[in-house]
């Protein structure tokens, strides 16, 4: 047996298993498994860092994501920037500097899928093809919070200050949220870009990654439509992680019949 390859797979199997028990839950069992998720995500994409690309690029991964991640999230609980002002209950566990300690974790549980989910829709080694990589990794990254935040907002995790301008249906987390997750998207995927934390790997490697992206885009969609009640969610996540989500899809439907 090849740990290497199953390992991953193995961990994907115990966060799809939290991810579906989530809406069967309610009240205190919901939050254990919010938490739950988080941690086993993070070990999910820093272990597959590890065991792929060497304890290097796992390094970089923690240092743009974990480390970028705390400290923009302390940034903007204390001044409101770059997504606006909001505050955390104390629902999520203990706080670093303001910032319950899972949140950081869930930026790089993210961040590593949605890079090598760019990396594969866009190679090549000129400017031009980094630039692009970047771009399309910000956006896998910054879509997935129009699932995040109404789920987390809706359960009384965090609150925003100041909600307007909102999207349509959506109106507890203003549009500049949004944007300034993807603007914080664009710096880790061009720091992961300059490190070069995907590097190279065997071709079995990845399709665990590819599964947790495209499981979080479907599973998400779902939740938000059927149990969550929360279809506006589920319709601006849709289109927005569907950019990059779909058209990954596709291209690894169209692999695998070549």
């Amino acid at each position: 047996m090849n740990l290497r390859r199953t390992l991953p797979w193995a961990v994907l199997a115990l966060l799809v298993a939290a991810q579906i028990g989530y809406p069967l839950t309610d009240g205190g069992g919901r939050t254990v498994l919010t938490v739950a998720t988080v941690v086993i995500g993070f070990v999910l994409s820093v272990g597959h860092a590890v065991l792929s690309r060497g304890p290097r690029s796992a390094a970089a991964l923690v240092l743009v994501t974990t480390g970028g991640g705390l400290a923009v999230e302390a940034c903007g609980v204390a001044t409101g920037f770059p997504f606006g002002g909001y505050d955390y209950a104390g629902t999520l566990g203990p706080k670093l500097l303001g910032v319950p300690v899972i949140i950081p974790l869930a930026w790089t549980w993210m961040a590593w899928p949605a890079w090598l989910v760019a990396t594969r829709l866009v190679s090549g080694a000129t400017a031009r093809s980094a630039a692009a990589r970047v771009a399309v990794g910000a956006v896998a990254l910054a879509a997935w919070d129009l699932f995040l935040d109404p789920q987390m907002v809706a359960e009384g995790h965090w609150t925003w200050l100041d909600t307007e301008p909102a999207l349509p249906g959506v109106a507890d987390i203003p549009v500049g949220n949004y944007l300034g997750w993807l603007a914080v998207a664009a710096v880790m995927m061009a720091l992961l870009q300059l490190t070069g934390a995907a590097g190279r790997a065997e071709p079995a490697a990845d399709p665990p990654m590819y599964a947790l992206y495209l499981w979080t885009y479907a599973s998400s969609v779902l939740a938000h439509a059927v149990f969550l009640g929360l279809p506006a969610s589920a319709g601006w996540g849709g289109l927005g992680m569907g950019l990059v989500a779909v058209p990954f899809a596709v291209a690894l439907i169209r692999a695998r019949r070549r």
